[in-house]
């Protein structure tokens, strides 16, 4: 992975994902109409001024083509598989969420979200004595849609413990394919015509890290 930079990842990101919306129906951003709504809309406005926040291009080096030095060329539609990120973070409380995360569909039902998601969590729960060293904090929170299914089921072979049901968390404009509840808003709502989430919230926290979490995310990402 590396950190995300507009100038060299959007484009990529953008041809990757636009044809395929429902990559963003349990999500609160996107669709993207442009790469210029992703760049400005969303990651200026919404990601670089919090600086709890950082997102990350997930490139799949098992298809990075190399040069005749042995080199790798730089990321292209062959191997840039998507995005993920640190939200949320808090060096006062030792904590961050991951989230972001859209993997493209060419690398689903692979090795790639398991491997993403494992690097993150050792960065972030490793201590910094560790080597490679790591950030050392109390806390990884992972929230989701309670319909997305998938998400659900990534979080729970990672390691993370289900922890909370939030009822009608988010908002979310209706017509662009988002997946609400399920349930009817009531008579003069004020954001009539929108849908509701309900957010399921997991973490793995340092202790349970420490008694198997580690090697757990290992197993997976050595397979």
């Amino acid at each position: 992975m590396a950190t995300l930079q507009p100038a060299q990842h959007a484009d990529l990101f953008f041809q990757g994902s636009s044809s395929h919306p429902e990559l963003y129906q349990h999500l609160p951003p996107g669709p993207f109409p442009s790469v210029t709504n992703f760049t400005e809309d969303y990651i200026h406005t919404h990601i670089q001024p919090d600086t709890g926040d950082i997102l990350y291009a997930i490139i799949d080096k098992t298809r990075t083509p190399r040069m005749n030095d042995g080199t790798n060329v730089p990321p292209s539609d062959i191997d840039f598989a998507g995005m993920i990120g640190y939200i949320h973070g808090s060096p006062t409380h030792l904590s961050v969420e991951i989230g972001c995360i859209i993997v493209l569909p060419p690398f689903q039902q692979t090795h790639v979200t398991t491997n993403a998601v494992g690097l993150l969590l050792r960065y972030a729960l490793d201590l910094p004595t560790a080597s490679p060293p790591g950030l050392g904090l109390r806390r990884v929170q992972w929230q989701t849609s309670e319909k997305n299914e998938g998400s659900i089921r990534v979080a729970e072979r990672m390691g993370f413990k289900r922890e909370a049901r939030l009822l009608w968390d988010r908002v979310f404009v209706g017509g662009q394919g988002k997946v609400g509840n399920g349930e009817d808003i009531r008579e003069g709502d004020p954001r009539p015509g929108t849908l509701g989430r309900h957010t399921v919230v997991f973490a793995i926290c340092w202790d349970d890290w420490e008694n198997g979490g580690r090697e757990q995310v290992a197993r997976l990402m050595e397979r």
